[in-house]
């Protein structure tokens, strides 16, 4: 089982914004990019990129709050993004997350 898990926000190419959860956050990001989780909402509108990311120590409290940011409107989420950038910026960096 994965040391920590992630809760993270990708930017879509058509503007929108996709919330999800992950134990393996460069993984994910990569079948993101590449289309290779089926049905997913990002498939049709890659390329996409990570814009906020934070960690959890449990599955558990990563799905509590993937569910909760789920339910923010936009500009919340933007707030929290514009807020959070160097914190991302260096998970992505701990994680080797390029997009």
């Amino acid at each position: 089982m994965p040391d920590q898990f992630y809760v993270y926000i990708l930017l879509c190419a058509d503007g929108t914004l996709y919330t999800g959860y992950t134990g393996d956050l460069s993984r994910r990001i990569k079948q993101h990019q590449a289309g290779a989780i089926p049905r997913s909402y990002t498939k049709s509108r890659r390329p996409v990129k990570l814009v906020w990311a934070g960690e959890f120590n449990t599955k558990e409290e990563a799905r509590s709050h993937e569910r909760k940011l789920k339910r923010w409107k936009p500009d919340h989420k933007g707030k929290l993004i514009a807020e959070n950038q160097a914190q991302t910026d260096q998970i992505k960096a701990d994680q080797g997350v390029t997009d």
